[in-house]
């Protein structure tokens, strides 16, 4: 496969499904705003704080407005040029890695990120964002479970669909990693005591960003406690978003290209992955808790930047100092 279009392809996938789960870190912020809003202490500029976080986005954000607002970080988020994570921005990036490799996927995924692209640019997108936020994202979201669904029915399932999974895994993983980062470090309001009222429905949120509610209290049977979470979206083996079914996905999708038994490496992408998958494998949420959930998912997200890294180097030569995870 040439360089060009594993590049193309990995980055289509990354951009796709960063827009999808950008989307459903925001639907679930402003629902959370409209369950807060009725405490005396409740200062909404302070709820969109955590999500600029989330996204290293701060800064970037105050260079454009002047104060954080709950109208300008939803414009900024969703259709700000400006900003390379709003949902515009990405979804506009991903368009363009398919078009460089129409030939090498199905005229049904091309149709689909096409009709997102132009939804997102059209008049009828701004005017559902204006008449209600939930149902907009929810469009988004389940556009790219189409265009998923698409290119899993429709495509070979060869080398090109390897990059596509190995980008939408390296994503995922990042995206659960953050979320539950944020919710451990900046959520929580002074003088709210873990594990009260206001930390169980932030983790509530948590879990619904990642769509985990229903799967989670099937396992823990109605019990939202801030370690079972954190256990199910990091170690669970069986979660399609948690941090440890990512990596398993992902070794399994650089091997497949490489051809090389799981328990080898042939280049350093297989490698750090492997040492991720071994780190989810053999360690507990004690062990993490102990050591520190927020160093832990810190490190996490380093792995997962050097074998995005790794995997450029050695596949995607040709353009790989121009893109950052």
């Amino acid at each position: 496969m040439l360089s060009r279009v594993a590049d193309a392809c990995y980055w289509m996938s990354r951009y796709i499904e960063r827009a999808e789960n950008n989307a459903r870190i925001i639907a679930v912020n402003a629902q959370l705003l409209l369950d807060f809003e009725n405490q005396k202490t409740f200062l909404p500029q302070e709820q969109w704080q955590p999500i600029l976080a989330v996204f290293n986005a701060r800064k970037d954000y105050l260079s454009l407005y002047p104060e954080i607002s709950q109208e300008k970080v939803l414009e900024f988020f969703t259709y700000d040029r400006k900003n390379p994570n709003s949902l515009f921005s990405c979804v506009e990036a991903a368009r363009e890695n398919a078009r460089a490799i129409r030939e090498q996927i199905s005229s049904e995924m091309w149709e689909q990120i096409n009709k997102i692209y132009l939804y997102l640019q059209g008049d009828r997108s701004h005017a559902d964002f204006s008449g209600g936020t939930h149902d907009f994202y929810r469009r988004i979201i389940e556009s790219s479970h189409l265009f998923q669904g698409v290119t899993d029915a429709t495509m070979t399932h060869g080398e090109a669909w390897q990059f596509i999974q190995m980008g939408k895994m390296i994503e995922r993983g990042d995206s659960t990693s953050r979320l539950v980062d944020v919710k451990y470090h900046l959520l929580l309001p002074q003088g709210e005591a873990v594990g009260g009222t206001v930390d169980i429905v932030q983790w509530k949120a948590v879990l619904r960003s990642c769509s985990a509610m229903e799967a989670y209290l099937k396992l823990f049977a109605g019990q939202v406690q801030p370690a079972y979470v954190a256990n199910f979206l990091i170690l669970d083996g069986g979660f399609p978003r948690s941090i440890r079914f990512c990596a398993h996905r992902l070794n399994s999708a650089l091997h497949n290209i490489s051809g090389v038994a799981t328990n080898h490496f042939a280049n350093e992408a297989e490698r750090h992955c492997g040492m991720l998958r071994s780190n989810l494998d053999f360690t507990t949420i004690q062990d993490i808790i102990k050591s520190g959930l927020h160093e832990f998912l810190d490190s996490i997200q380093y792995q997962l930047m050097e074998i995005s890294n790794a995997l450029t180097h050695t596949y995607c030569q040709w353009r790989g100092n121009e893109k950052t995870p």
